[in-house]
C-alpha cells in the first residue's frame, strides 16, 4: 500500500495542534455521541463506540460525562442533535485534503471551512472529487524501539492486520475496518502496547512538497483543525522532514 511515509510527521504536528487547542473533551464527547447515534449505545456490540470510548478514557474523560455523550447520541438526553459529514477540497501544491466535521449547523461550518481553504491557498471540491484518493483504515502505531517487526507481524496478521509499515522510529499496523478491533485485541492479548489506535482515511499515494509549500499545506491544515466542529483532518502531502526539525 502507497501512502505511509510521513505518518510520523503530519502525526506529530496534529499532536501538538490537539494540546495547543485542548479540544481533547469535546472531539472525545463528539465521537462518543456520534457513535452511539450511529450504532446504539452498548459497546458490546458497537465497535465503533467502544473505540470512541477508549478514545475518551485515553484523553480522561470523566465517566459522567462519557455516559452522557452515550446518552446523547442515544436520545436519552438532549444536545445529541450532531451531523457527520467530510468535507473535501485542495490546499497547495495540489494537496488532497479531507476535513471531517461533526456540527449542529452544516450552513455555518461549510462557511468557515470554505474561508479557511481560500485564505491559505486552497479551495473546497465537489463530494467525491478528492475521497477516492483515500481508504479507511484501522491504523495502530507502535514505538520501533520497543517491538520488532516480526513481533508484530505474529500477532496481528493471524488476527487479520493488513500490512506492517516500519516508517522512522515507528511500525504502523493496518486494518480493514472490520478487522481493526479484533487486530487491537490480539495485541493487547500478546501484552504489546501501542502508542495509538484509531480509524484513519489513509491516502493511496503522496503529492512530495517542498518546506515553502509544506509551511503553506500546514497553515491551511492547523486553520482546519481549528474549526469548533473539526473531528479529523487527513491529506495525502509528503512533507519534508526538516519542515518539522524547523519548529522544534
Amino acid at each position: 500500500m502507497a501512502g505511509h511515509s510521513k505518518w510520523a510527521n503530519i502525526q506529530h504536528r496534529k499532536g501538538r495542534q490537539d494540546a495547543k487547542k485542548a479540544k481533547f473533551f469535546t472531539k472525545a464527547a463528539k465521537d462518543i455521541i456520534l457513535a452511539a447515534k450511529a450504532g446504539g449505545g452498548n459497546p458490546d456490540d458497537n465497535s465503533t463506540l467502544r473505540l470512541a470510548i477508549q478514545k475518551a478514557k485515553a484523553v480522561n474523560l470523566p465517566k459522567d460525562k462519557i455516559d452522557n455523550a452515550i446518552k446523547k447520541g442515544t436520545g436519552e438526553l438532549a444536545g445529541g442533535d450532531l451531523a457527520e459529514v467530510m468535507y473535501e477540497g485542495y490546499g497547495p501544491g495540489g494537496v488532497a485534503m479531507l476535513v471531517e466535521v461533526a456540527t449542529d449547523n452544516k450552513n455555518r461550518t461549510v462557511a468557515e471551512i470554505r474561508h479557511a481553504f481560500t485564505k491559505h491557498g486552497g479551495n473546497m471540491a465537489e463530494n467525491g472529487a478528492v475521497s477516492y484518493m483515500f481508504n479507511r483504515k484501522g491504523v495502530i502505531v507502535f514505538n520501533g524501539e520497543k517491538y520488532t517487526e516480526d513481533e508484530l507481524m505474529e500477532a496481528g496478521l493471524e488476527a487479520g492486520a493488513d500490512d506492517i509499515v516500519e516508517d522512522g522510529d515507528t511500525f504502523i499496523v493496518y486494518t480493514e475496518p472490520g478487522d481493526f478491533m479484533a487486530v487491537q485485541q490480539a495485541f493487547a492479548d500478546a501484552g504489546m502496547e501501542y502508542e495509538s489506535a484509531e480509524f484513519n482515511q489513509v491516502p493511496e499515494n503522496l503529492v512530495p512538497v517542498d518546506a515553502a509549500v509544506g509551511k503553506k499545506v500546514m497553515n491551511l491544515f492547523d486553520a482546519l483543525e481549528d474549526n469548533d466542529d473539526t473531528q479529523n483532518v487527513y491529506m495525502n502531502a509528503d512533507l519534508p522532514d526538516d519542515l518539522f526539525d524547523e519548529e522544534d
